[in-house]
């Protein structure tokens, strides 16, 4: 199962939002995620805020579609009642779990709810993430033809040993078919890899990358085997039927991929991501890393919006059970005062390649950067135009980069 909520203050059952929550609202982007909370299996290695069909408790998948249209509706209210100005949803997108698990129809109706709610921006990016054997031609078509503009496979591996390993249950070999129908239905397509599984080879590893490589995506991603406390995978670890994964392999692996992907034409413009020229990147993705607004629909889903974060109750049913007496789903909440604003901003603005602007550091911080860039983590040629950059030694060890941005 997955793991607790955060330790927070608890919400408002009418889910309003302090007064602060509004102030320079019109200077940032709004986006939107919806979060499908099924499966059809439960990966070993996963700690999403998931459910298999035994795990549900009577919760039916069917009424779903219509409880996140409810929150959407909910969201409208809480907003505008809190004073935050309407604005139009510049991303959207649906993750999971397996959204695709849904009927496509049920999720039509949610891009929908949003549209009519709060309308989207000139160029909306919305997204689906997808398992390569949850959709076919059809029903990528009617994504596209309902709004939709990219999809994300989760493709992990093209070796079966591997994929086995995380329980994975596709055939590699459908990758490059739905990627085909994405692109008919004229879909931008991206690929998510893990590395790092036990047992998986530098070798296994190439021809993962390669493979990848090969279906021409817009946007790849690579993520190293996190294990996760309380998952299968970790049980096993402990019981020594699998090997814990070796930091030293997974680096190694992590080069392979920066000098692959892109020798293939791709730029990194995050630690654990590539796109195939500028435009292609994870617009959602990148206003997370950038502390914009975000309001999160579903069981488990987070939401940011001026400072105050917060998130909703877990299991389907409960989240049902909120919906159906018109309370906030909201569980818990936190106002981040500004010390925390900052942390969290040197966090995540490090690890994107157009991210920190040296003047905006704090004199102590400032300092710094001279011997990040001797030490090699920081690229000297992007600090003199005023950025810090990573190098690929720096993406390596981005925690220790950080850490020397936050002195004490």
């Amino acid at each position: 199962m997955p793991g607790a909520l955060p330790i927070a203050d608890p919400a408002p059952l009418d889910g309003l939002l302090p007064g602060s929550a509004a102030d320079g609202a019109l200077e940032r982007d709004f986006g939107v995620y919806l979060h499908v909370p099924f499966c059809r299996v439960r990966c070993g290695y996963c700690d999403f805020n998931t459910y298999t069909a035994d795990e549900l408790r009577g919760v039916k998948r069917s009424d779903y579609a219509g409880q996140a249209v409810a929150e959407v509706a909910l969201a409208r209210e809480v907003l505008e009642r809190s004073g935050v100005p309407a604005r139009e949803a510049s991303t959207v997108f649906f993750g999971g779990g397996t959204p695709t698990m849904l009927p496509v129809d049920d999720l039509v109706a949610m891009l929908h709810a949003v549209r009519d709610t709060w309308g989207l921006a000139e160029g909306a990016e919305v997204t689906t993430e997808a398992n390569p054997d949850s959709v076919d031609a059809a029903y990528l078509s009617r994504l596209a033809d309902a709004g939709f503009t990219r999809v994300s496979f989760g493709m992990q591996s093209a070796v079966p040993r591997v994929l086995a390993t995380l329980e994975r249950t596709h055939d590699p070999e459908r990758v490059p078919l739905v990627v085909e129908w994405a692109r008919q239905a004229g879909l931008g397509v991206s690929l998510d890899l893990i590395y790092g599984t036990p047992g998986e080879t530098i070798d296994d590893w190439r021809v993962s990358l390669e493979h990848a490589i090969a279906q021409r995506p817009d946007h790849l991603s690579t993520y190293a085997l996190i294990v996760e406390d309380g998952t299968k995978l970790a049980r096993q670890i402990r019981r020594g039927e699998v090997a814990q994964p070796d930091d030293d392999l997974q680096a190694d692996l992590y080069e392979l991929a920066d000098e692959l992907i892109g020798a293939a034409g791709f730029d990194w413009y995050e630690v654990s991501n590539w796109s195939r020229g500028t435009g292609h990147e994870s617009r959602h993705n990148l206003a997370y890393w950038r502390g914009q607004d975000w309001w999160g629909i579903g069981p488990g889903a987070h939401s940011h919006v001026g400072g105050v974060r917060w998130w909703n109750v877990k299991h389907p049913a409960a989240y049902a059970e909120r919906m159906l007496s018109g309370a906030s789903p909201a569980a818990g909440r936190e106002t981040l005062d500004d010390e925390t604003r900052h942390i969290e901003r040197v966090l995540l603005l490090s690890r994107i390649r157009a991210g920190i602007i040296i003047g905006d550091l704090p004199a102590a911080a400032r300092t710094a950067v001279a011997g990040l860039i001797a030490d090699g983590l920081i690229d000297g040629a992007a600090a003199i135009h005023g950025e810090v950059t990573l190098t690929l030694r720096g993406r390596l060890l981005a925690d220790a980069v950080v850490r020397r941005l936050l002195p004490d």
